[in-house]
């Protein structure tokens, strides 16, 4: 993740302690502060199920649970492994994770164990019941997809109704003092609908927006002519980088965010190098400290039948399953060779990405993406949209 509005605006916010080491932990409940041992943030895939059929969903999710997914106890067990291992915060996510038998009782657990638990659902199945049973649960916050206003998410969701559904959802939440987060995915298909994104969190309360850069897995391998060409992707980041300075000019703190690509962090530095060379340093600084890509190493997913993968796009990618070893015994075997050339992915990365002048600061962004364009996991990222002559070469 790169934080537009800790980069530009000198923002803090709570995941600011999970991507830099250096804000003081506003996660309590967890049992490692500073993350000096830099145990990874967990996405659980709890299921597959799910109630709507979206273009881009990265586990091509159906509206029935696969055989074999991990019931409530098998759950627990998995949490108490995450526990464990100083895991600090469990994502859980789906398919649509409220069709989750227990989901409720699993995030309980979760938190008594110290691990924070956080939701990421489509929302539309947030009643003003399913609301006051996330508040009483204690989720640290409750990520929800738009992929548009009205007819343009529905569309992009296979179902109508859905934004409006979400939408109550949010407020549901916001009611009862929940952190929400939006997320969309930016492609062909939703881009033009950022300005409204934004507008959307500044009409509503919302605390965070997240826009995610199109992960090539699942249904989105399918679309992946639905990416933006790479003129196109920085006249996007420039949007967002725009709008999030208008906010807080404005008195507005609203933490904004992009996800899967870490070319956003090194474009915003070369931008401010030449406009704010003081601003530019401290942006170095974080992005360094932040490291870049982090699947296999402070990032991890384990999916709903209880395979490890390197984050929660690569399931074609399985380094073990928690029901046969422990979550933290599988991830530090480097024995295993793709484990250990993951976090130690400079020396094996090829084409742009291994002369690139930042890799320190990117470490060769997505594997899945390079993997789904070359066959190839070590070749150069497609969507990073930096020139020749920006990274060095």
């Amino acid at each position: 993740m790169i934080s537009i509005s800790s980069l530009l605006c000198e923002a803090t916010a709570p995941g600011d302690v999970l991507r830099y080491d250096t804000q003081e932990d506003t996660y309590p409940e967890t049992t490692l502060h500073h993350q000096n041992n830099r145990r990874p943030v967990v996405v659980w895939n709890c299921t597959r199920q799910c109630n709507l059929h979206c273009a881009h969903c990265y586990v091509d999710a159906s509206n029935q649970a696969p055989p074999g997914e991990m019931n409530t106890t098998e759950g627990k067990a998995l949490i108490r492994q995450l526990a464990d291992f100083g895991v600090p915060v469990l994502l859980f996510s789906g398919g649509e994770p409220l069709l989750k038998k227990g989901i409720f009782e699993l995030a309980s657990f979760a938190k008594s164990y110290g691990v924070a638990p956080v939701l990421s659902t489509n929302g539309t199945l947030i009643t003003k019941d399913v609301a006051a049973r996330i508040h009483e649960v204690g989720f640290r916050e409750v990520g929800i997809s738009l992929d548009g206003i009205g007819h343009s998410n529905d569309l992009f969701r296979g179902r109508n109704g859905a934004y409006q559904e979400a939408l109550q959802g949010i407020r549901y939440c916001i009611a009862l003092g929940e952190r929400v987060s939006l997320r969309l995915a930016i492609t062909r298909s939703s881009y033009r609908e950022i300005p409204t994104i934004f507008d959307l969190a500044e009409q509503e309360d919302i605390s965070r927006i997240c826009f995610y850069h199109l992960v090539y897995a699942g249904r989105g391998a399918n679309i992946s002519t639905e990416d933006l060409s790479h003129p196109e992707t920085r006249a996007v980041v420039d949007l967002i980088c725009d709008r999030t300075i208008d906010l807080y000019q404005r008195g507005l703190q609203k933490e904004i965010l992009t996800v899967d690509n870490h070319a956003d962090g090194v474009y915003i530095y070369l931008k401010l190098k030449k406009q704010d060379p003081r601003r530019a340093e401290r942006v170095l600084s974080l992005l360094r400290q932040n490291g870049g890509n982090n699947s296999g190493i402070r990032i991890g997913a384990v999916d709903e039948l209880g395979n490890v993968h390197p984050d929660q796009f690569w399931r074609s990618c399985s380094f073990g399953n928690v029901r046969e070893r422990e979550f933290g015994d599988i991830w530090m075997d480097t024995s295993n060779p793709l484990i250990y050339k993951l976090k130690e992915r400079k020396n094996f990365l090829k084409g742009r990405c291994s002369r690139c002048n930042y890799l320190d600061l990117c470490n060769g962004n997505l594997r899945i993406r390079a993997e789904a364009t070359y066959g190839d996991i070590w070749a150069e990222d497609p969507a990073c949209y930096l020139t020749d002559e920006e990274i060095g070469l």
